[in-house]
């Protein structure tokens, strides 16, 4: 099949469904992920269609803005939350950082929920300021408003001040060779100095993150405790992370 009847079927799918994900177009195309990858690149290079994990989806849908985002895959979030909910005790320090996930795992969170939040993403404090018993301390730095979270040399500055249990670690991109990887290289400096000033790391990640890479790595696999997804911990889907010697929830 020719590049340019390739482009046609996935504007096709687009139009008609809104969105479209790698896996079924190398079904239906009979090619590779690889090429779908590549198909999908140019034609958001384009402005033809927007990329996003595991796929792509129409201009109109584009959840660029933290706002969009919230809704998109909520119930793949409110599964992943829910996981996290056993691994939070009482009296921890614990670093959430940016994204609509952590903000999931807050609006889960018990009644009695009593540990101390360090964070630079201010979507959290309407959810968490509801919490009589959580302390939380909001790391200052540049605000970003499509990400609502802060970043720079300042927010770094301030994590080195705590040393936290836990810390769950929002993902745009998993790959068990390459690692955890970030769409702006400000939000995965920032992700780099919690991950040194955290006791354990538990990354969070949909299904449609895995095996995807950004451009700004992060860290390698081996640098985490855990992983958090909203599949099954027997789902074949994370076969390749089997023996990497973290923990998968």
């Amino acid at each position: 099949m020719l590049k340019e009847e390739r482009f046609h079927h996935i504007l096709k799918v687009i139009k008609k469904k809104g969105k479209v994900f790698y896996e079924t177009l190398s079904e239906d195309l009979q090619i590779s992920e690889d090429t779908v990858r590549r198909d999908i690149e140019s034609l958001h290079n384009n402005g033809l269609l927007c990329k996003v994990r595991g796929g792509a989806i129409s201009i109109s849908k584009n959840p660029l803005s933290f706002q969009d985002r919230t809704h998109y895959l909520a119930k793949e979030k409110e599964l992943i939350a829910l996981k996290a909910q056993q691994l939070i005790k009482k009296r921890q320090t614990i670093f959430m950082d940016g994204g609509s996930t952590i903000c999931s795992i807050a609006t889960h969170l018990p009644a009695n929920a009593s540990f101390r939040l360090v964070t630079n993403n201010m979507a959290l404090v309407p959810i968490i300021s509801k919490f009589r018993d959580i302390e939380l301390i909001i790391l200052g730095g540049i605000y970003d408003r499509e990400t609502a979270i802060n970043t720079g040399g300042q927010t770094r500055h301030e994590v080195n001040q705590y040393i936290a249990s836990l810390y769950f670690m929002g993902t745009c991109a998993i790959e068990k060779d390459f690692g955890i990887s970030a769409v702006f290289q400000n939000d995965g400096e920032v992700k780099q100095t919690m991950l040194q000033n955290a006791k354990k790391t538990f990354a969070l990640a949909n299904s449609s993150s895995l095996n995807t890479t950004e451009h700004f790595k992060v860290c390698d696999m081996k640098d985490i405790d855990g992983m958090i997804t909203d599949l099954a911990t027997d789902d074949p889907a994370l076969d390749e992370f089997r023996h990497l010697g973290i923990r998968l929830v």
